[in-house]
């Protein structure tokens, strides 16, 4: 196993400019817009950028390689505090290859890219992120479906079956307990967080547990009251009281056909817009040159 003594004191991901569970297109990308903009060749004489330059492909060298980047992350969840034994204790001064060699059972990796080690120690493993895109219908109903992991150590490609429970919102981040990284010598496993993207919808927007909806009247249903018909989700219209004098923007509530979650269904809030037809009849124009004439004389 070949372990340096700058895996201790390097941050290799802050390096790149990218987060450890990053994944390895993520990481490549990174490396080369940096290397284009620190190479030597784009800054004669610059001794700094040239320091940078090489600082970025050392990085690269680790992370850009699948097992190197396990071991470089065992490592680091590890710490220089974890290898002091007995009184002398192990140092930084010492040999970190051969303290590795013998503290890991000769560098040899089990089939998740963890070391063997002779410590009897449980180590919980770590927590994980992967993000969901999920269409309207999924997120409002819920749905089982499959995450892939990507750019976790050791995990990378790996797929779960997650169920994602009615009503989560955009952005909403779920944690799914023990799912994450396995632990070493008998630890606990890491959790599994998983950030969810709501798709929209053509017809429904959601404010938390309530549904919304836009509902063209016309201007004598809205001045004269009118019974109108309104979508719901579930494809089953209902019909809405507009009481008279009814105002464009107005919002009327449909009481339990919004969102079904853990802790109640939410409401279908009704937003009314005004019609205004583009074409009018001969006596329809004369009628509301007569209503206009009444509205003047009155004000």
């Amino acid at each position: 196993m070949d372990v340096k003594r700058e895996w201790l004191e390097s941050d290799y991901y802050k390096v790149l400019g990218v987060s450890s569970s990053a994944s390895d297109k993520e990481i490549t990308k990174a490396y080369r817009k940096l290397a284009r903009k620190l190479h030597p060749d784009a800054n004669p004489g610059d001794a700094k950028a040239e320091e940078q330059f090489k600082e970025v492909s050392a990085a690269y060298d680790v992370l850009g390689d699948g097992e190197r980047r396990a071991q470089y992350d065992q490592v680091r969840h590890m710490g220089p505090m974890n290898f002091q034994a007995g009184p002398g204790g192990f140092t930084m001064e010492g040999d970190l290859a051969d303290i590795f060699s013998a503290f890991m059972g000769g560098g040899r990796f089990d089939r998740g890219g963890h070391p063997f080690t002779g410590q009897t120690r449980p180590v919980r493993g770590h927590d994980l992120n992967a993000h969901l895109s999920l269409d309207f219908d999924e997120a409002v109903q819920g749905v089982t479906t499959e995450v892939t992991l990507s750019g976790a150590t050791g995990q990378a490609g790996r797929s779960l079956s997650v169920r994602i429970p009615p009503g989560v919102n955009e952005g909403q981040k779920i944690k799914l307990a023990g799912k994450g990284e396995p632990g070493l010598n008998g630890g606990p496993p890491g959790d599994l967080y998983v950030t969810v993207k709501v798709k929209s919808h053509p017809v429904f927007g959601r404010q938390g547990k309530n549904l919304t909806v836009a509902v063209p009247v016309t201007f004598a249903q809205a001045a004269l009251g009118a019974e109108i018909s309104v979508p719901t989700f579930d494809g089953d219209p209902v019909k809405l009281r507009l009481p008279p004098g009814s105002q464009p923007g107005q919002v009327l509530r449909v009481r339990g056909r919004g969102v079904k979650t853990g802790k109640g269904t939410g409401d279908l809030m009704v937003t009314l817009s005004l019609e205004v037809p583009t074409e009018l009849s001969e006596d329809q124009r004369r009628a509301l040159e007569a209503f206009a004439k009444t509205m003047e004389e009155e004000s």
